[in-house]
């Protein structure tokens, strides 16, 4: 379980990634795909082309963190909706760890503030 301040975004990276990749070059992929800044402190998350493997990147104040999850059965689901902007939300995200299919998951009706 990752928790995360609510000032950190979410970006999912739609292409598969080569899981071989280390800091420097997800932080490229960060740059020209995504077309974000890694030192933002902002969360990107990678899949393998299998979709088996799970990679995410971070900056941490005064270096990258990456967390790295090979499932030994299965396949980490892609979140249904993802913005033009690369955007997930939380809950999207643990979702996709836990091995959740959005489309499966029935969701109950809770009040949502409307702002203007």
């Amino acid at each position: 379980m990752l928790s995360l301040p609510s000032a950190v975004r979410i970006f999912l990276c739609t292409e598969p990634t080569d899981m071989r990749r280390g800091f420097d070059r997800l932080a490229e992929m960060v740059r020209s795909v995504i077309r974000q800044d890694p030192l933002s402190g902002h969360l990107f998350v990678f899949r393998s082309r299998s979709g088996d493997r799970a990679k995410l990147l971070y900056w941490d104040r005064d270096g990258f963190v990456l967390w790295y999850k090979r499932l030994e059965k299965g396949r980490f689901p892609s979140p249904m909706r993802v913005g033009e902007d690369f955007r997930i939300d939380a809950r999207e995200l643990a979702m996709m760890l836990e091995g959740l299919e959005e489309a499966t998951v029935r969701r109950r009706i809770r009040f949502e503030l409307q702002r203007p």
